[in-house]
This record gives C-alpha cells, structure tokens and sequence, in this order.
C-alpha cells in the first residue's frame, strides 16, 4: 500500500457546510452543544461509538451536537478517532483511505493514524484514494465538533463505497482498540420526502438501529447505510447497547416541510 505522503488535506467545504472563520465556527459549535437536548448518558460503561448526521450545519448540526456533547467528560481520553462515511461525488469499490498525513480545518490540523492505516494494507476492500477523499464533505464537517470536544487526537478516515457490512465491521473490528479508540459513523438517513412521511421513514430506520438489525436498514433510509450497518454488525458481535439521542430532519431545524432529509444521532456503549 502506498506509503502516507507529507502533507494536509485542505478543508473542501468550509465556507458552505459550515463557517469558515474560526470564532465564527467555535461560536457555532459551542451553541450546539450548549443547546443539545441529550443529556449526558447515564450509562456506567464508556462512549465506543457515536452515529451522526453530515448536512449543513444550519441544518444538522443541533442533532450532531447531541452526539458529540457525549464526549466532554472523556476528551482527555479518547486519543483515536475511526471515521467512517459515505461518498458522495466518487464511486468506489470497498473503502478508501487518504494518501495524506493530516487533515486540516479552520481549527487546525488533524494527524492521520498512520500505524492504523498500515494495519489495513493487507485487506482486500481497502484502497488508498485521495480523489475519494479531496472534496468528500462526509467526513468533514465531523472534524470541527471533534475538535472542539477532544483533545488532542489521531485520525483514521475512511470513506465507504460499495462495501458489504462484513467488510466495513471487519474493518471496524481490526481499528477497535481500547477506551482511547472512539469510532464515528457519519450518516443522513431519508432524503426529499414530505416531513410527516420522513417521520415515519426515519422512526422505522431508528427502531432497525437501537433494535441492531442491519438487515432491515435499505439504500434508501441512510446515505451512510454501509458505514452504518457495518457498525451495527460490530456492534452485535461486542454485545453493546445502543442509545437513540436525537432524531429530526431538516423541517425541524432550518428548512421547508415540503422535502427534508432526516438526522439521528446515537451512542454506542
């Protein structure tokens, strides 16, 4: 597998998913958070895993925030964070991991987990691809909330493209690590229904996710369905619980009823 070359992956959608400007964006993020429903879970067991949403943050970010205020009391921790989200502009087969060594946002750089990456490179269904990576807003827009909910950290990203859910919890699997390794799923779940039709659609796929069944979850119901459902199968093989923190779509927060998305937000313990 190609060796990680020396240099960032720029931010490719600052200025439109979210702000730009730093104080702008801190100012943002920490509104979220500040606002987020969820409380802290009262679970006695740690954070594994988080499930959210990638849209705009105008649009998702209150139901990301739910997620990600989870991890405050472990951001001295949690020092890896495996992150998996669909492609959106570039078909892949299997999963792709970046050539670059960082990944960089407004609030800074983000080194790559290089041992991680070499402990991929013997698997079929991983690739190295900077092209899936250079304009993939999937995984992006999650830097800046764990950033701002994190201390220091590694990052191991990875874009999921026509991948079974044995293939992406295999991956999964491999990356699991300790207490310090949190794992993040970035996905949106029903797209351009009507709202009340959205509700149903996205009340079915949340009951399929606290419920751990993968098989139930379609194409349709969750853009990060193979990311997804590869986490739920993970999830199942660690005898984890999961825990529903949010669960809205565009019409609640910034955009019309007459078509929305849907957002969810989870924890993993």
């Amino acid at each position: 597998m190609e060796r990680l070359k020396n240099r960032s992956r720029p931010p490719a959608v600052a200025g439109m998913f979210y702000p730009a400007e730093v104080k702008t964006l801190k100012r943002e993020i920490h509104r979220f958070l500040d606002n987020a429903s969820a409380e802290f879970s009262n679970s006695e067991h740690r954070i594994k895993a988080l499930i959210v949403p990638h849209a705009g943050y105008i649009y998702s970010g209150p139901i990301a925030a739910s997620a990600y205020k989870q991890l405050i009391p472990y951001q001295h921790l949690i020092k890896r964070v495996v992150l998996l989200g669909p492609c959106h502009r570039v078909a892949i087969n299997g999963m792709a991991l970046p050539g670059s060594s960082h990944f960089r946002t407004p609030l800074g750089e983000i080194p790559i987990d290089q041992p991680a990456i070499a402990t991929l490179s013997g698997l079929s269904q991983i690739t190295i691809s900077d092209e899936a990576h250079r304009e993939e807003h999937s995984l992006e827009v999650q830097l800046p909330f764990l950033q701002e909910t994190l201390d220091d950290f590694s990052l191991v990203p990875i874009v999921v493209g026509d991948a079974s859910m044995q293939q992406v919890s295999e991956v999964i699997n491999l990356l699991w690590g300790d207490e310090q390794t949190l794992i993040v799923i970035s996905t949106d779940l029903s797209h351009y229904h009507d709202y009340y039709q959205a509700k149903q659609l996205d009340r079915a796929t949340s009951d399929a996710i606290e419920n751990l069944r993968p098989e139930l979850i379609r194409y349709e119901d969750a853009c990060g369905r193979n990311g997804l459902t590869g986490m739920l199968t993970a999830t199942q093989q660690h005898q984890l619980t999961i825990q529903t923190l949010d669960l809205r779509n565009s019409g609640d927060t910034a955009g019309s009823k007459d078509s929305v998305v849907g957002y969810g937000a989870y924890v993993i313990h």
